[in-house]
């Protein structure tokens, strides 16, 4: 099913509106850095009841932040300088309105970036195998893949079924180690063991897939082209996430830890 686009249209948001739409149904169930958060509407067909105006829905939302990492333009290509350069870190749209919705609303958000926010030059995003991602969406709307390479982080991602010390929007999902360190004062393993009461499951972070998007204009988006610091890859496929062993550990006080397949 294609969503009828001329229904939809895109504004900014305030932080507080973008914050509460991505805190209750993105995946993630957190909020990030965000320098511009543009909401999706769609035109519900009704007319408002005080004014003679379609009523709209709000049914998504996209979030651009600045990237952790000071270098981040840099890493890129040396063209891009750190103010230059935003990291798309949140994008949730609600089930059923259609295959194509989600590219045209990030197509719909390249646009208002750059008549908006001229001096960006480029985007980032990162797409996690962890959560069997490999950035379909990315893919279908002509980002430059510069690859993962599988290899494993040195750190654990983990997954707690219902645990006292964190909050239940972080149960039964796979979190990462700098996420339960303020509940824990560690994000080592063993340590862990001793202070839960219910067993709990860890697995290797793999690295994220790195995605890039020249959003400059024609002569600039050439000279970037022409010095990027990463080779450009082939898109990789669903199929190649996923691939790691999980590790059931127990409290240190009783069972053996025991190791699945995934």
């Amino acid at each position: 099913m294609y969503c009828d686009t001329s229904k939809l249209s895109i504004r900014q948001i305030d932080k507080p509106t973008a914050k509460k739409m991505v805190v209750k149904y993105h995946y993630s169930k957190l909020w990030t850095k965000c320098s511009v958060a543009l909401g999706l509407f769609i035109d519900t067909g009704k007319e408002h009841s005080f004014f003679d105006e379609p009523e709209e829905k709000m049914v998504g939302v996209i979030v651009y932040g600045d990237p952790i990492g000071r270098l981040t333009g840099q890493s890129i290509s040396d063209e891009i300088k750190r103010t230059e350069v935003l990291e798309l870190t949140r994008l949730f749209i609600h089930d059923g309105y259609g295959s194509n919705i989600e590219s045209w609303f990030i197509s719909q958000s390249f646009n208002w970036l750059r008549k908006n926010k001229s001096e960006i030059k480029a985007l980032i995003s990162y797409a996690s195998p962890v959560e069997g991602h490999s950035g379909t969406i990315y893919q279908a709307t002509n980002w430059i893949y510069q690859g993962n390479n599988n290899r494993w982080n040195d750190g654990w991602i983990f997954k707690f079924d219902e645990e006292a010390r964190l909050p239940f929007t972080l149960s039964d999902r796979w979190i990462h180690g700098r996420t339960i360190f303020p509940y824990y004062k560690t994000n080592d393993p063993k340590e862990i063991q001793k202070q839960v009461d219910k067993p709990f499951w860890i697995r290797k972070e793999l690295q994220k897939h790195r995605y890039v998007y020249i959003l400059a204009g024609k002569k600039v988006k050439k000279r970037i082209m022409k010095t990027l610091k990463h080779e450009t890859l082939p898109y990789p496929k669903s199929r190649d996430t996923n691939e790691s062993d999980i590790i059931k550990l127990n409290p240190t006080n009783g069972g053996n830890d025991e190791k699945h397949k995934v």
